[in-house]
């Protein structure tokens, strides 16, 4: 590690009191006067991932500051600052290299949101080797392809996660956080033991901009889930959207609930916040409305990321509906404590209205909408650093640093008020950074177009109003499922023939998935058959890609050609 005195790059907090215009922003926007104000005289610093979320905040005379506030499932507290995480991390990383692996070589957690999960991220970065994430509610199926596709080395996953892996242990080196004797039952490594015994010092891998630091799947809306391999070129674009999309200052107590096991959740809960030099905040136990009021007011959050789920399923609690500050805390919890909120910002799906403005008059505090993919990060905000008039229901303005434009089928740039699909024009957009699928799984790109496959509608301010996918993506709790997938899962079964999924509309989730089943001939339809088709989608994809609800039909409605019409199935659903 470079151990020359380097000069703090702080944020500056004046121009987030008073909002830059965006127009003045966006226009002007140049790449080396941003790399300048993310990294001052040390532009290197972004060639290894390590460095630029934690090294060189250590060498800025930062290290005391908190890098990370988690809380478990029993309420107990840990802090970490960036010198905490400096030392564990080089023990992790040598850790790594005592088991061989190399720069570009992929290392995944199955962890929920803990210190360790964090710790392991950096190291892993610091050797130069590729993050791959790996959500806990996967079943054997979504990690046997992950793991097949990345040619994972290294797997850290605890006591719960590990009955998971069955086969796959065979293939990669498993590493277990809990006890020294799970560890030993199931043949892995165990965490503490073999990071004691590690160096708390070691050179960081310095790599290119075009070099992978994250290893990314996308949600399978079409077929098998796609490789996004993210490289450090990334860096830039992820500040534009922590400081300008989401205002995050140095006094900010942020809290971004989403999942690093996707994108939204390591993008911006773990690789933005600590780019910045700023604390995070993770919450290890699941949602729940007055846990997430309670943290929310314990922790004093003033910025909170989340997803238009989570808010609805926040309103539609009632626990934040009281406003009495006049309670005995000493006898209650944290309901009734003031909140701290300064801002709010959702992603996932489109706001409507009445969210927004009910999260204006029980949080608080003012809610902005981004729109954006695994492929490219956020490309399109509402922004709350960068002043500019945004209609609620619209995804926002281009992110500086990226040219947007809206296509007709036949490549031509519609003009404003028609709907086509969305685009970004690679040559005018110095912060794009997304060049292909890992494994050139599908083709993205039509000459200087990367073309994300949503369908949107450009109005004259500037604003992008979303309308909709090509395919029959299903949107549920925020979450992308395609219904290749849980339609194939499902045929798994012995007694199913066919199978079609679709989403049908939810007040809370935005969607739920259903599943319309043919049985073979002479098997009648019941509830246990049905329940046996949710537990198998549940445990080969996931909990959020299960068939809340099961139908049994005689037949699916389908083309000539013999493809099954999802379209009229989603408008039996809604009738």
């Amino acid at each position: 590690m470079n151990t020359a005195s380097q000069t703090p790059t702080n944020i500056d907090t004046d121009t987030t009191v008073t909002p830059k215009n965006y127009s003045d922003y966006y226009n002007n926007f140049d790449m080396d006067t941003l790399l300048s104000e993310i990294f001052g005289e040390h532009v290197d610093d972004r060639l290894n991932a390590y460095m630029a979320c934690c090294g060189r905040h250590v060498l800025d005379g930062r290290a005391d500051n908190a890098a990370l506030v988690h809380e478990d499932t029993k309420g107990n507290t840990t802090r970490m600052s960036f010198g905490e995480l400096d030392k564990v991390s080089a023990q992790i990383a040598n850790l790594l290299q005592s088991y061989g692996v190399k720069a570009g070589d992929k290392v995944a957690t199955m962890l929920p949101r803990t210190p360790e999960l964090l710790t392991v991220v950096l190291a892993t970065w610091r050797i130069g080797a590729v993050y791959q994430p790996l959500f806990t509610a996967f079943g054997y199926d979504s990690i046997k392809y992950r793991m097949d596709k990345a040619d994972t080395k290294v797997v850290f996953t605890n006591l719960e996660n590990r009955g998971k892996f069955e086969d796959l242990a065979e293939q990669t080196k498993m590493v277990l956080v809990g006890s020294i004797e799970d560890a030993q039952t199931w043949g892995d490594d165990h965490y503490i033991q073999s990071m004691a015994a590690q160096s708390q010092t070691i050179e960081p891998v310095i790599l290119d901009t075009d070099a992978p630091f994250l290893q990314m799947f996308t949600s399978g809306t079409v077929g098998k889930s796609k490789g996004v391999s993210v490289p450090l070129a990334a860096l830039p674009a992820f500040y534009l959207y922590m400081r300008y999309a989401i205002d995050l200052r140095e006094d900010d107590q942020y809290w971004n609930m989403a999942d690093p096991g996707w994108a939204y959740g390591l993008y911006y809960a773990i690789t933005g916040p600590l780019l910045l030099g700023i604390t995070t905040y993770f919450n290890e136990a699941g949602f729940d409305a007055t846990n997430t009021r309670d943290f929310m007011a314990r922790h004093k959050i003033t910025n909170l990321a989340s997803s238009p789920t989570a808010f609805r399923m926040m309103k539609s609690s009632g626990v934040f509906d009281s406003k009495d500050d006049n309670v005995d805390e000493a006898t209650h919890n944290d309901t009734n404590a003031k909140l701290s909120l300064r801002c709010a910002n959702s992603a996932g799906e489109t706001l409507n209205t009445e969210v927004v403005n009910w999260v204006e008059t029980y949080l608080e505090c003012q809610v902005k909408d981004q729109y954006g993919q695994t492929e490219t990060g956020m490309t399109c905000c509402a922004h709350h650093a960068l002043a500019h008039d945004c209609p609620v229901g619209s995804m926002g303005m281009a992110l500086p640093g990226h040219t947007l434009v809206v296509l007709d089928n036949d490549m031509n740039v519609l003009p404003d008020g028609e709907q086509g699909q969305l685009a970004v024009v690679v040559s005018q957009s110095p912060a794009f950074y997304f060049r292909g699928y890992s494994w050139n799984e599908k083709q993205a790109f039509v000459d200087d177009y990367y073309l994300t496959g949503d369908v949107v509608e450009r109005h004259s301010d500037g604003s992008y109003w979303f309308s909709g996918r090509d395919d029959d993506i299903i949107i549920t709790a925020g979450y992308r499922v395609g219904p290749t997938d849980v339609e194939n899962t499902v045929l798994e079964h012995e007694a199913v023939a066919e199978s079609a999924a679709v989403g049908v509309p939810d007040e809370v989730r935005g969607h739920t998935i259903k599943s319309y089943v043919v049985l073979k001939d002479g098997i009648e339809g019941s509830e246990q058959i049905a329940k046996e088709i949710q537990e198998l989608v549940r445990k080969r994809l996931s909990t959020h890609a299960y068939p809340r609800e099961v139908e049994f039909v005689t037949e699916l409605p389908k083309t000539p050609s013999g493809k099954i019409q999802r379209f009229l199935l989603r408008s039996l659903s809604a009738a």
